[in-house]
């Protein structure tokens, strides 16, 4: 673990293997000091420029990014890297320019008119569950885009292992919401988080958090984090942490 000022270089990462049925599974958010995540219903105005270049680095590491339906509704979401020297580092560990984007929804209310859909210079794919309406499912095939519905009780873990055994994903990076980083967590399958605090307070006693699930874990459940790595940024006032989920 190092602790250093500046700004962190996350376009090569030292991970693990993969494991033989899911990904590497990568978490990243922007929180707020007072640990909130949305500002009126959006992420911007808490992370600064500098938080979303380090965002886009780490998704060179990625097979896929993903996020929930509810932050695709509410910020929309591509797997683009924006930048071509790390399109370049791509090319160079011979991977496509842009990672797989995903979704996954159960009520299927997508918005289609969102960049996900209508763009075609990255691949996506949508995961639905058995109990998306029919019409729906139709609705998100119709754009033209591969449609997984998941047939198990445990559609995340059934997700994974699709990534993992049929997209040939080694590494999975999330970018939120809320809600599928506590089903991740819930089922112990995040192995590390990255977290970006910026230096500003939002208040508000039902704001979200990174990880908004049914219920809090319990004592015995709680996931305990290693620090990896931490760098401060005087230009911008914020803090990039990496930690691992510790399993021993």
């Amino acid at each position: 673990m190092f602790f250093t000022t500046g700004k962190p270089d996350y376009t090569n990462l030292d991970l693990p293997p993969a494991p033989g049925h899911r990904p590497y599974v990568l978490v990243n958010m922007v929180m707020s000091v007072d640990g909130k995540v949305v500002i009126e219903d959006t992420e911007k105005g808490i992370g600064s420029k500098v938080d979303q270049r380090l965002m886009r680095e780490l998704r060179v590491n990625a097979d896929v990014v993903m996020n929930g339906a509810g932050t695709l509704r509410a910020s929309g979401t591509s797997s683009r890297l924006g930048d071509e020297s790390l399109e370049k580092l791509r090319r160079e560990r011979g991977k496509p320019d842009c990672p797989i984007a995903a979704v996954i929804s159960q009520s299927g209310d997508l918005p289609y008119d969102r960049l996900f859909f209508t763009a075609r210079d990255f691949p996506a794919i949508v995961y639905l569950t058995s109990a998306t309406p029919a019409e729906r499912v139709e609705e998100a095939g119709a754009t033209g885009l591969p449609v997984y519905v998941l047939s198990s009780t445990d559609h995340i873990n059934e997700m994974l292992r699709h990534m993992r055994e049929e997209l040939k994903a080694e590494v999975l990076l999330v970018e939120g919401g809320p809600t599928l980083n506590a089903e991740l967590f819930a089922r112990d399958c995040v192995d590390e988080i990255f977290v970006s605090l910026g230096p500003v307070i939002v208040g508000g006693k039902d704001t979200l958090t990174a990880v908004e699930g049914p219920r809090a874990f319990s004592l015995s459940e709680v996931r305990h984090l290693e620090l990896v790595s931490a760098h401060a940024n005087p230009e911008t006032s914020e803090i990039y942490t990496r930690y691992r989920v510790r399993r021993d």
